[in-house]
């Protein structure tokens, strides 16, 4: 389950009805699937992705997404601080970044601008869905000690190259 946390005003939403509604307004797509497939660490991309097949075939035929990969970090990863720290950047994509959460974890944040410029991060876990529209700004950490396995959408590879905005309000905000 999603938990939404808004720092600058000292809430947090653990009810589900609440975070969708929430994430709704900002056209934040979160989503409750049935990651319970029990795949080994050991696991390869492609038994992964053939492992959810029966959930992403839907998916990606309703909304016209053609690719889909695996990303997974822990703390064995090979130049993990260096993936850390791209993660941590404000950046936007020219089109929507979609996820399943398969194992482990991980907090996206948000920076919305306007006449209710605010900041909050979403915790999302193992079975969480969330499509980030395109171009909207967020940074997403690892976490300490970093975990996740997680299920990539996306219409074409090209569209999530990252547009770093180095606003430095990512420097502001951490777990």
């Amino acid at each position: 389950m999603a938990t939404l946390r808004i720092p600058d005003k000292n809430v947090t939403l653990q009810d589900p009805f609440a975070v969708r509604q929430f994430l709704d307004l900002r056209g934040i797509v979160n989503e409750r699937w049935s990651a319970d497939r029990d795949l080994p660490s050991s696991a390869t991309n492609e038994q992964v992705l053939a492992a959810y097949d029966y959930l992403l075939k839907p998916l990606m035929k309703k909304y016209r997404y053609h690719t889909t990969d695996v990303i997974a970090v822990d703390g064995q990863t090979p130049n993990l601080e260096g993936i850390r720290e791209k993660f941590l950047r404000e950046h936007t994509h020219s089109e929507d970044e979609v996820r399943v959460f398969v194992e482990g974890h991980g907090l996206f944040w948000f920076h919305t601008e306007g006449d209710d410029d605010e900041v909050f991060a979403l915790l999302c876990e193992q079975g969480d869905l969330i499509s980030v529209p395109a171009n909207t700004k967020h940074w997403f950490d690892l976490g300490d000690p970093p975990k996740v396995r997680a299920i990539r959408i996306f219409t074409d590879q090209a569209g999530w190259v990252p547009h770093y905005t180095n606003s430095g309000i990512d420097q502001r905000y951490r777990w």
